[in-house]
């Protein structure tokens, strides 16, 4: 396909369930006032964990967008998954018919999917017995049930699918709903990242493969990206949904356009199962090909939304990539980390990146970097430190990068 034919997409939609807020206006609010999600785990007790904090989504209940027979046939994942796809389709205005479900599609990404039941059915399982297993683990757990689930709740009968890449999940579920409707394949797409995997297996391993910050003395300041005293990550949960349209679909329903998507870019390190390759060299390829993708010379970008971690080698890694990419350039990059504030949603880190980075053009406004105090020498650009910044945002990035080695860049800019 060359790229004159290649159809226009716009984000018509946003949706995003966090722990900062479980709305669009919540969340945005929450980046916009440096708003820390981050506290003592409730879900279980975590008092024997070595890290016993997490961004919990709080006072989300199910059944707010479903019955109570649906919620109770589906993991915390696919909840955050309809509720938040319900939102973003009343956000772009957008019902769903007979006329034209079979031209709105869903893909939706997660890392790990139904954790939770999963654990409670392997409990079962050696209390109880085989006999005793629920019917629906298999199609509860599974990571394909969010995009599944919410079709059927949304009646979308167009393309379906689910990216399982770690933490570039919903960032490679955007991109790819992005090449569906480029390709001509649907009109409008659905599209996100999901995750709930606060459970004593999730932190438990994430913990053993030390990767989690230990700052159990000050949850509310462990989300440091970029500092000198970062020590590990820290989860979160919840979702961002995104509606992306057909250019020509949405200006003839009279659509409003938050902005454009223009690129995307994937690559893969292929060096370590959960290390970044040295000098961030992955990284940098994928934001250099979602730049030639979008037609976009590294000086015109405005903003970068990364991936921003809070670990020792992510946070070093992408900005070397990130100069790699950009050149001089990224020097007069604005930056942010908002897992900062919400802390690492894994799968679901894309999608709610993304619905910041759109809101970043359609606002001009950059959210912060929390709990900044102390810069780390290699991590030398700008990372908006505290405060949001008011500024022209052209175009920006977001970055998101899995274990696994996978590498995902996505571009967006002004709509014109």
């Amino acid at each position: 396909m060359t790229s004159w034919e290649k159809k226009r997409v716009v984000v018509t939609g946003l949706a995003a369930i966090t722990p900062i807020g479980n709305n669009l206006q919540e969340y945005w609010q929450g980046l916009l006032s440096g708003r820390n999600g981050i506290a003592k785990i409730t879900a279980f007790d975590a008092s024997d964990f070595p890290c016993q904090f997490a961004g919990e989504v709080k006072n989300f209940d199910p059944l707010d967008y479903m019955e109570k027979k649906d919620a109770k046939r589906m993991a915390r994942f696919s909840h955050f998954a309809v509720a938040c796809s319900k939102m973003a389709l009343e956000d772009a205005g957008l019902k769903i018919t007979e006329a034209n479900a079979e031209q709105v599609g869903v893909v939706i990404g997660t890392g790990i999917g139904g954790l939770a039941i999963m654990e409670e059915q392997h409990k079962v399982l050696l209390e109880k017995g085989p006999s005793r297993i629920t019917p629906f683990l298999v199609p509860t757990m599974i990571c394909n049930m969010a995009a599944g689930l919410t079709a059927i709740h949304t009646g979308a009968k167009g393309p379906n699918s689910c990216s399982v890449t770690a933490c570039a999940a919903g960032s490679n579920a955007i991109g790819d709903a992005f090449r569906l409707i480029q390709g001509g394949y649907a009109s409008v797409m659905i599209c996100g990242g999901t995750e709930a995997a606060i459970t004593p297996l999730g932190v438990g391993g994430f913990a053993a493969a030390k990767a989690l910050s230990t700052r159990n003395d000050s949850p509310e300041t462990a989300c440091r990206p970029f500092d000198r005293d970062r020590d590990g990550f820290v989860m979160g949960e919840g979702c961002g949904i995104l509606i992306l349209e057909e250019r020509e679909h949405a200006l003839a329903r009279g659509a409003r356009i938050y902005a454009e998507m223009v690129g995307y870019g994937m690559t893969c390190d292929a060096y370590h199962m959960t290390a970044p390759v040295p000098e961030g060299v992955g990284a940098s390829r994928a934001m250099t090909l979602a730049l030639k993708d979008a037609g976009i010379a590294p000086e015109e970008v405005s903003y970068i939304n990364a991936h921003g971690t809070s670990t020792p080698a992510n946070d070093v890694t992408e900005t070397k990539a990130i100069k790699r990419a950009l050149g001089e350039h990224a020097y007069n990059v604005a930056i942010s980390s908002t897992k900062s504030m919400t802390g690492h949603l894994l799968g679901g880190s894309g999608g709610v990146e993304a619905v910041a980075t759109v809101l970043a053009i359609a606002h001009d406004v950059v959210p912060p970097t929390i709990n900044l105090e102390n810069p780390d020498p290699e991590c030398d650009l700008d990372y908006v430190p505290h405060k949001p910044r008011q500024m022209t945002v052209n175009v920006a990035l977001s970055n998101s990068f899995g274990f696994g080695g996978h590498n995902v860049t996505l571009a967006f800019r002004k709509h014109q």
